[in-house]
């Protein structure tokens, strides 16, 4: 399915998720998105079974900074949540999980 272009208001996830890929064709900033989205999972998990509550702050730095960095460094260009927080912070569970089961590859 080819990817919408960025002005096009989505109507549902699935109508987006092709441009959220579309934006994520560098493999740096692929593995980025995994590492900070790993992070996240790490953080969350220390939080509940040590008495740190307190890493769940650090949880939005992991994130956004990794996915952030892969954007502006590596894909040069914006990252999808500044226009679509929703979808893209589905997105970015989508394609982790996608990476993960090797459905999509972090080389390009």
């Amino acid at each position: 399915m080819e990817a919408l272009p960025p002005a096009t208001r989505y109507a549902t996830f699935r109508e987006f998720y092709p441009y959220y890929l579309s934006e994520h064709r560098n493999a740096t900033c692929r593995k980025l998105h995994f590492a900070g989205t790993s992070l996240v999972l790490g953080l969350v998990l220390a939080a509940i079974v040590t008495p740190y509550w307190w890493l769940v702050l650090l949880v939005p730095v992991a994130g956004y900074g990794f996915a952030w960095v892969g954007h502006f460094a590596f894909e040069k260009n914006r990252p999808a949540t500044f226009k679509y927080p929703g979808y893209s912070l589905a997105g970015d569970w989508v394609m982790y999980w996608q990476l993960l089961t090797g459905k999509i590859r972090f080389q390009e």
